[in-house]
């Protein structure tokens, strides 16, 4: 991209002085043209000129003394011509020089300014009556809105920035690229102006010398892109063009300089998997240094080109960070088909700069494959079992409980004094006295087997039936409470029953309340005792015929709520002598004062006879 900034590297043209291997010869059928030489395209890259600024084309050719002399006299001198091909042709005429933009000085084509027009290739001939040599320079003048800038302030730069390095907290000097050649193409002053982040570095600690910017100290904010304006006078005719110098900072030389190896660590171990590619990975830091380094993997003490079976390791290095010139570098090893002997070999990551040499030994280990499809089978197989197991107890929880109950619960009559199981609470009316006195009763003492006490049968006449009330409540296990619209009615025994049951929980009287909602009742309909009862307490709910079986999903949750009685063929009756003459005392009295005693087993013929 900079050949007509100088000269460049010498070309293999002495080959041809020599008789070496020859490039492209054409030749013409008429003997008296001269055989030439075509050296295609240059390979330093094409030109790059920004429209409106001084350009110059050097030509290749001329770099070698042996080629071209210009102090020579003798008549068999090469001549330079220049040919242009412009863009879109075929066709390659000479070039048309003029003393006011184009001309020819020495070994450049100086384009001043350079136009678009311009862009295209140039050919550069060297001839003589015997001898003909010729190469190509591909010109591009680009226009300012062509060019990428970094910021909207910065000047258009066609031609790469040259870079420059100057360690922290040291000097340094920017030269302007080019500058000496303005000078020589100059016949008028040649100007230099500098600047840094669309402003002029002119303060104490960076200052213009001459065409040069001196810096004092360099500090981090110091780093970046510094252009110089070059405008010089040219047989009247005033140029210009503009280059950049891209400043970097570095750590100076006076810290440590060591190459160190960060991974892998000392005591890490790497796992690596048989009949697979292994994949060892080495990280190293390199602080600046203006000189070479180098990172490299070693197995068993030779480095990869060595090896035996060499076709099996490859290595890859990339740079992962560039801080202020200390880099950062990975270096992958990939090993094929790693197998269990290649555990026994020695691998290691190396490092080395002009400061010192570091070495790691990379220490693996053989990973222990799971048998996926095993363990995958095994974690479907128990994930279905949890499910299925999930939606047994979701469908079957009642069934579940009672039996664990049955197998492992307490029968609570040989841990209390009690007397009854359960006392029954509910609104004297006619159609929950039928509920309470043909189903409930019935099913719990006959199919069931629980001691069960209702005020109004269980109750001596002549008593106070507060005190009476209170006493039964306080010799029950529990408490069942028929709920039902006419539950609600304030102040009748029914709230003195449950606000008895009610304070025996709270005095810790091992008592505790059920409540079974024979009828629904609205949330607003609930007296205060029943909505503070609802909250804390559980609630069966009756389903008329649904429930009615002894199988139903009501007598299971109500077995769950009341003391464990375990049942076998249907029915358990545990009746000693006293609770025998009991119920005899009981059916006698009640008889007497026209109370209702029916002790029927089955519930159903009952509701058929009452029909």
């Amino acid at each position: 991209m900079s050949s007509f900034i100088s000269s460049p590297p010498l070309l293999l043209l002495p080959l041809l002085l020599v008789g070496g291997t020859k490039p492209a010869v054409s030749q013409s059928s008429d003997s008296s043209v001269p055989m030439c030489y075509d050296w295609g395209e240059a390979s330093e890259g094409g030109v790059s000129v920004l429209e409106g600024e001084a350009g110059w084309l050097f030509c290749p050719l001329f770099s070698h003394p042996s080629v071209y002399n210009y102090t020579s006299t003798r008549k068999d001198r090469l001549k330079p011509v220049w040919y242009h091909l412009p863009e879109g042709h075929d066709v390659e005429q000479p070039v048309q020089y003029s003393s006011l933009r184009v001309s020819r000085d020495r070994e450049r084509l100086l384009l001043l300014p350079a136009a678009a027009a311009d862009t295209g290739q140039y050919i550069c001939m060297l001839s003589n009556q015997t001898f003909c040599i010729k190469i190509a320079i591909r010109l591009k003048v680009l226009r300012p809105d062509e060019v990428v800038r970094d910021e909207n302030c910065d000047p258009p730069v066609a031609v790469a920035p040259s870079q420059k390095i100057i360690p922290f907290q040291t000097g340094g000097l920017l030269d302007c690229p080019d500058v000496e050649e303005a000078r020589k193409m100059a016949t008028g002053n040649t100007t230099v102006t500098w600047t840094h982040k669309c402003t002029s570095p002119s303060n104490i600690q960076r200052q213009q010398k001459g065409a040069s910017l001196q810096i004092h100290v360099m500090l981090s904010t110091y780093q970046g892109p510094y252009f110089c304006s070059v405008n010089y006078e040219r047989e009247g005719l005033k140029l210009q063009f503009t280059r950049s110098v891209i400043v970097s900072a570095v750590f100076p030389d006076f810290l440590p300089k060591l190459p160190s190896i960060h991974h892998p660590g000392k005591d890490q171990i790497t796992t690596v998997k048989r009949n697979s590619d292994a994949r060892l990975v080495c990280t190293a830091l390199f602080p600046y240094l203006n000189s070479s380094w180098d990172i490299w993997w070693t197995v068993d003490g030779k480095r990869l080109d060595k090896l035996f079976d060499q076709h099996r390791f490859s290595r890859t290095n990339r740079t992962l960070k560039n801080e202020h010139g200390d880099r950062t570098v990975e270096s992958v090893l990939l090993v094929q088909d790693f197998q269990s002997q290649d555990l026994k070999r020695e691998f290691n990551c190396s490092v080395r700069n002009a400061r010192g040499f570091e070495t790691r030994r990379a220490q693996l280990e053989e990973e222990v494959s799971l048998p996926s499809l095993e363990l995958g089978c095994g974690l479907g197989a128990t994930l279905l079992l949890m499910l299925l197991l999930f939606l047994l107890y979701h469908v079957f929880w009642l069934e579940l409980l009672l039996l664990y109950r049955s197998w492992f619960g307490t029968d609570e009559r040989h841990t209390d004094d009690k007397e009854y199981d359960v006392y029954i609470s509910y609104a004297r009316n006619s159609e929950e006295e039928h509920f309470v006195l043909f189903t409930l009763r019935g099913v719990l003492e006959n199919e069931l087997g629980f001691s069960v006490c209702i005020f109004d049968r269980d109750s001596l006449p002549g008593g106070t039936i507060t005190d009476e009330t209170l006493s039964f409540v306080a010799r029950s296990r529990r408490l069942l409470v028929v709920v039902s619209p006419g539950y609600a009615s304030r102040g009748s025994q029914a709230l003195l029953e449950l606000q008895a049951g009610i304070d025996g929980m709270a005095l810790g009287g091992h008592l505790r309340v059920i409540l079974v909602q024979y009828k629904p009742i609205q949330r607003q309909c609930w007296v205060r005792e029943l909505r503070r009862a609802r909250v804390a307490l559980v609630l069966v709910r009756w389903q008329g015929d649904k429930s009615r079986e002894l199988t139903s999903r009501f007598w299971k949750r109500l077995r769950v709520e009341l003391p464990l009685r375990r049942v076998s063929s249907g029915r358990e009756v545990e009746v000693g002598g006293k609770e025998l003459m009991r119920l005899h005392s009981q059916n006698s009295t009640n008889s007497q004062t026209g109370l209702i005693s029916n002790t029927v087993k089955d519930p159903q013929k009952v509701l058929n006879s009452a029909a």
